[in-house]
C-alpha cells in the first residue's frame, strides 16, 4: 500500500454516464463535446437524401455551417431553417447552436 493514499471510496454510487459528464463539466468541455455530437449524428437526424449531399459540417460560434453540393436543397433547407434547427436541439434537449448557415 502506498504511504499517504487515500483509500476511502464514496458511499454512494453514480453511472458512467454521470461520471462522464461530471468528467466533461469540470474541464468546460461539455459544450464541445455536444457540438461534436451533433455534427456525427447529422445523418441520422436529417436523413440519408441530405446526408449524401453534404459536403462539409462545422461549427463555429454556436453556428453550424453546411456546406451542400445541391443548390435546390439548399435553398429548400434554408426556407425551412427554423425546423431543422428544432430537430437539432431536441435531439440534445439544450440548445447547442443558434444559427444554422446553408453552403
Amino acid at each position: 500500500m502506498v504511504k499517504g493514499a487515500n483509500n476511502k471510496r464514496k458511499s454512494e454510487t453514480i453511472s458512467i454516464k454521470d461520471a462522464f459528464n461530471d468528467l466533461l463539466n469540470e474541464y468546460h468541455i461539455d459544450h464541445k463535446f455536444k457540438e461534436k455530437n451533433l455534427i456525427s449524428s447529422w445523418s441520422k437526424l436529417m436523413g440519408k437524401p441530405i446526408a449524401v449531399r453534404t459536403e462539409k459540417l462545422y461549427i463555429n460560434n454556436r453556428k453550424l455551417y453546411v456546406h451542400l453540393n445541391s443548390a435546390p436543397l439548399r435553398s429548400e433547407l434554408d426556407h425551412s431553417k427554423k425546423k431543422v434547427l428544432e430537430i437539432l436541439n431536441r435531439e440534445f434537449s439544450e440548445s447547442v447552436i443558434d444559427d444554422v448557415v446553408f453552403l
